[in-house]
């Protein structure tokens, strides 16, 4: 059994506590006698919003008088392609959010390995390259979790314990499509390919750990392999309309209200879908269970570091960054402030939670291991998005066996 932390547990998320932090770092370069001001760029999501960023930033500044945190809206793209757009125009920020640096690319960001407080962040030593830490966050997500309503599955009559196997998935899904229910929520944008690597990599990489860095030398492929029958599967849902085709039209937003609201019966999520359901009161009526797969039951959970930040290279104000981000990932009241907002863990971090995040963290305890897609197992460029639009083709009517072999000939073309 695998146990990295519990908690003490309440009903309702943390909040943001008055941080008490004293300044440090220094003056940069790039300061003026008027303060200092750090750009950071975020992703904002139905639980990381532009009103939480503000009011986090507004924590720090409080307690640092000379310095200004400016939020960096990305409007409809990720963080990483704003990052680039603002390199590309010479107007770097100084900080991002959601980056995940590669060997290709860390001569963008800030070596953090002298920083002595580094060491002790989550996931430090699986995201380090060559043996280097560019990337520091605040605490790690679980993500191969599906949610489901319990009121669907009781109409249903669907135990939800009995679900293991994805032969007992899909089985589980023909019932509830019979009682009236869409059985499986997904969307657009992102979701559809994230969706997939939560389900086919928890099975496919707990039985080969090391599969991605195979696939790196050309030693293994998507055709081939155990990614196969959940292409298969996948494709199977589409064709018995388990999932709505329409769904592609949906916002990442849209999917997980249309879930909340009872217009499906189950929802493959991370951790972080827990913050929602508990804002919208409805905690008490999603149930939980780890992801089923074709192999060994629990599975190891595909998981990430969760809020990771960057010191981009060329702030003009690096040393006041390196501060910031020192405070946000290691300043008490910051770091729980961030896990209640996106329902992420951390070892010896507690803050209340609802009774489906208790679920949550017993599912965590169980699995044999977090499987994290970094160093060696770190997927080419572009990988995720070549995925998503691998998986939405699904929809249109392109077979398992061309999505997994034309996954494959991308990944050959890129290397």
């Amino acid at each position: 059994m695998r146990k990295i932390w519990r908690r003490t547990c309440a009903l309702a998320a943390a909040p943001l506590v008055m941080a008490s932090a004293a300044a440090c770092g220094g003056n940069d370069s790039g300061s003026s006698a008027g303060g200092t001001t750090l750009r950071v760029i975020v992703n904002i999501t139905p639980n990381l919003t532009e009103q939480y960023w503000d009011t986090l930033f507004d924590t720090y500044e409080k307690a640092h008088p000379g310095t200004k945190v400016k939020l960096e809206l990305t409007g409809t793209i990720s963080a990483n392609a704003k990052l680039t757009q603002d390199l590309a125009a010479g107007d770097p920020p100084d900080i991002a959010q959601q980056i995940t640096p590669t060997a290709d690319d860390v001569d963008l960001y800030t070596d953090l390995t002298d920083q002595p407080w580094t060491a002790k962040t989550p996931l430090a030593d699986q995201y380090a390259i060559d043996g280097k830490r560019y990337v520091v966050g605040v605490g790690e997500q679980i993500q191969s979790l599906v949610f489901y309503d319990k009121a669907a599955f009781t109409k249903a009559g669907v135990d939800a314990s009995g679900i293991k196997t994805m032969a007992q998935f899909t089985a589980a899904m023909g019932k509830l499509k019979t009682a009236g229910y869409t059985p499986l929520q997904t969307a657009g944008q992102w979701v559809t390919g994230a969706q997939f690597s939560m389900m086919a990599d928890a099975g496919v990489m707990t039985a080969d750990p090391e599969w991605v860095a195979k696939r790196n030398d050309g030693k293994v492929k998507f055709a081939d392999s155990g990614y196969t029958s959940y292409f298969q599967d996948y494709k199977n849902w589409i064709d018995s309309g388990y999932l709505n085709k329409s769904a592609l039209g949906l916002t990442y937003a849209d999917g997980q209200t249309a879930f909340l609201n009872g217009k499906s019966a189950m929802y493959i999520m991370g951790s972080y879908f827990v913050p929602a359901a508990d804002q919208a009161k409805k905690s008490d009526g999603i149930g939980v269970f780890s992801m089923p797969t074709d192999g060994a039951y629990p599975s190891g959970q595909f998981g990430n570091i969760s809020d990771p930040y960057v010191v981009v290279n060329h702030s003009k104000h690096k040393a006041a960054a390196i501060d910031f981000v020192k405070w946000l990932v290691t300043d008490p009241a910051a770091v729980k402030s961030q896990l209640a907002a996106d329902g992420n863990l951390r070892q010896g971090f507690d803050y209340p939670m609802s009774s489906l995040g208790k679920s949550v963290q017993q599912i965590l305890d169980k699995a044999p291991s977090v499987i994290v897609k970094s160093g060696k197992n770190q997927p080419i460029a572009g990988y995720s998005d070549q995925l998503n639009t691998t998986i939405q083709s699904l929809f249109s009517g392109k077979s398992a066996k061309s999505a997994a072999s034309g996954l494959d000939k991308w990944w050959n073309s890129q290397s």
